[in-house]
Order: C-alpha cells, then structure tokens, then sequence
C-alpha cells in the first residue's frame, strides 16, 4: 500500500476529465498490488465545484458516483502506469446500491472516497464505494465499470442497406 500523497496537478495526468470536471482535489493512498484494488481520496468542496449549488451552500450528495468513478479512473491509471501503458478509458455499466445519507456536501468541508475492487472479469470491475465527511457516510453505492484498449468498439456503427 502507498500512502504517497498525490496532488492534484499529477492526478490529472492519471484521469481524461480537465478544467471544472475534474473532480478529484489529492489521493491520499492506494494499493495495486492487492487481490482486490482500492483507493481513498479527497475532493475539497467549494463553490468553484462545476455542480455547487449555491441555495443549498454546496454539491448535491448524488454527485458522489462521479467522485467515485473519478477515483476509480485514478486507480485503474495508476495500475497502468505500473505495468508501463497509458490510461485506459472507462465507462460506467451501472450504478446500483446507491444510498445517501447526507443530501449535501457543504462548501468548505472534504469529501473522502474510498474505492475498493470487489469483482474482475476480464475487463468489467465492480467496485465497493464510499464517500465519507469527518468520518461520517455520506453516500455509498457499487459501481461496475468497464476498461477499453480501443475506444473504436464504442464508435457509431453506420447500419448497411439491409438493416444489419
């Protein structure tokens, strides 16, 4: 396990998402080498965040599955880097458990997520999901996801003359 804190401006060589929708403000540790990957990191909440509303003084607790996916992506960029590849884009398959406990993330407070592998069949991971404030849940779910080496399978298909 690294407990290597990893600043912003590193973590957006590790994650696609730029300018206001990058989500992520440090990692605070992570583990690659387990059987099952995790991750824990950190997004300051204020009223720069792309999704801050300012008549609730902050982030709409269900934002947190980007939090989460965002996380996610740092992690699976970190395993690349490792085995010496580029990130890989991925993609959100479903959201599911969801449950929120705080309906807002106050500005001025630090959303803490943790990211756990739970499942790995070949290219679809299922993780375990967390986002915490002082030590409180404030929302949870399991996120599946799948990794691409080539984004061309995800392209528009143009459809032939015989509808196939």
């Amino acid at each position: 396990m690294s407990n290597r804190i990893i600043e912003r401006d590193e973590l957006s060589t590790l994650l696609p998402h730029k300018g206001k929708m990058f989500l992520l403000t440090r990692l605070v540790s992570y583990d690659i080498a387990a059987q099952q990957r995790s991750l824990r990191s950190e997004y300051d909440i204020t009223g720069e965040c792309l999704f801050y509303d300012p008549a609730l003084g902050g982030v709409p607790a269900w934002v947190s599955f980007e939090f989460m996916a965002q996380s996610i992506a740092v992690l699976s960029g970190l395993t690349g880097r490792e085995k010496g590849e580029p990130p890989k884009p991925g993609f959100i398959l479903s959201v599911s458990n969801m449950e929120i406990m705080i309906p807002v993330l106050r500005a001025g407070t630090t959303a803490c997520i943790q990211v756990q592998e739970d499942c790995r069949v070949e290219s679809v991971f299922t993780f375990d999901c967390v986002v915490s404030l002082n030590g409180t849940t404030a929302a949870q779910a399991k996120l599946t996801i799948m990794e691409a080496d080539d984004m061309s399978v995800f392209e528009k298909r143009e459809v032939n003359s015989n509808g196939a």
